[in-house]
């Protein structure tokens, strides 16, 4: 077996710049005539409600289009974008509407003829993805003939790095996507990652680097202009180069080193050819972790501010989306309401496998994972529980102020507001550039 190859290209044009990288390493050449199309890009995140940080977060509808363009010259005339945005009401179908509006995906339908797909809307396939792992796929993209998979080069908080593979989590249903979010530390979420890309139809992955994330997925973390195209019809091996640029051996990620072992691979570049840019040329570390106390037990803004009498876990890889989102919001508030005097020892848990530390006098438990495992627990003095899943915000608010965080409403009245509040950091940086997002 050849060596699979990689390409990396800086991103210097509009439609060239992509053009390259998908012809250096020969990325369509294994497109069937006449054949189904799917793009998935990106879009961890959308709110109607405010403008937020998309640089880094979400695929840029610049390689989006020049993708599409791409596809029609090859007289490709059935292509679809997919993508499953998760939204905190399941029913909500506005919201992917408007980010598909937003990022111009009308103006493809009008221009190229392309279709959009909010698999929410679609039917889902149970599809056994071997070593024990069963997920609900959406049943259009299985049933096609080609997948152009364009996610964005980031780092992530719970799988280190978020790139091809991991990308294709927004084609499974949400029960699915709690599952992968498994509570069991031997099959967790990179176990179950590694295997969502073995029963793919043909494909082709180019990692969206023209802005890039470091603490992603979301907006949270460091943001950066890079200007990195990687390409590759070998996902695992596109994967395995964006770790390396992102500053990580692929040893370092879990759910590349699971990956190898199913795809019978080396985990390291040995049977990867890498063509255009070298490595080095264009590596930067991305961190990862967002940082909290040696202990874990508080994030480090927290302690800067000088917080007292709360104990908030660091997140671990069972929190899924759901309940992660609940996060920024709880800890803005917070901070917010810190005024000097030390809380009455209250601790706060998320995700599905934290379990409740003696002495404390009010325990939080948010979502109805933590509460089903933790509601009898016997160093729990005083139990507060925020139930449902997704939980209920203004309960969150309530539960807070019952533990004696006098939290202010207004961050609880609009979560999607809070994301706007990120935008401030973009003031007066002209490389962070919307029209990325647009296609007029």
């Amino acid at each position: 077996m050849g060596k699979s190859v990689v390409s990396i290209v800086r991103y210097e044009k509009p439609l060239e710049s992509v053009r390259r990288a998908v012809d250096l390493c020969h990325g369509l050449d294994h497109l069937p005539n006449q054949a189904k199309v799917f793009i998935k890009p990106n879009i961890v995140f959308w709110t109607r409600t405010t403008p937020f940080p998309k640089w880094g977060v979400v695929t840029t509808s610049r390689v989006v289009e020049d993708m599409v363009i791409l596809l029609k010259e090859r007289g490709i005339k059935g292509i679809t974008i997919v993508e499953g945005i998760v939204t905190f009401d399941p029913k909500d179908t506005e919201t992917p509407a408007h980010a598909f509006e937003s990022l111009g995906y009308q103006n493809l339908k009008k221009r190229y003829g392309i279709k959009t797909m909010n698999v929410f809307e679609r039917p889902f396939k149970k599809v056994d993805l071997g070593a024990g792992v069963v997920l609900n796929f959406n049943e259009d993209t299985l049933q096609g003939d080609f997948l152009v998979n364009l996610p964005v080069l980031k780092t992530h908080a719970q799988t280190v790095v978020s790139l091809g593979i991991k990308n294709l989590k927004g084609l499974i249903d949400v029960n699915s996507r709690k599952k992968c979010h498994s509570p069991n530390p031997e099959k967790g979420l990179n176990y179950m990652v590694a295997r969502l890309a073995n029963k793919l139809p043909p494909s082709f992955t180019l990692l969206d680097g023209i802005y890039t994330a470091e603490r992603g997925p979301f907006f949270e973390g460091k943001l950066r202009r890079s200007d990195i195209l990687i390409a590759s019809s070998d996902i695992f091996s596109a994967d395995k180069v964006g770790a390396k640029i992102l500053g990580y051996d692929p040893m370092e990620i879990p759910y590349l080193i699971h990956a190898a072992q199913d795809f019978k691979r080396p985990i390291d570049l040995s049977d990867v050819e890498v063509v255009g840019e070298k490595i080095e040329a264009v590596a930067s570390r991305h961190e990862y972790a967002f940082p909290y106390t040696e202990d874990g037990n508080l994030p480090k803004p927290l302690e800067k501010l000088g917080v007292k009498g709360l104990t908030y876990r660091q997140y671990d890889d069972t929190i899924c989306t759901y309940c992660s989102g609940f996060t920024t919001v709880i800890l803005m508030a917070i901070a917010s309401a810190w005024r000097g005097e030390p809380w009455n020892e209250v601790e706060i848990l998320t995700g599905k496998r934290m379990k409740p530390s003696p002495g404390k006098k009010k325990t939080v438990l948010i979502g109805k994972c933590m509460v089903q495992a933790n509601k009898d627990h016997a160093n729990i003095h005083e139990m507060i529980a925020v139930k449902g899943c997704p939980p209920d915000l203004k309960e969150a608010m309530q539960a807070l102020h019952q533990a004696g965080i006098d939290v202010n409403p207004a961050f609880f009245d609009n979560m999607d507001m809070a994301a706007g509040f990120f935008m401030k950091r973009f003031e007066g940086k002209p490389e962070f550039e919307e029209s990325f997002f647009q296609i007029l």
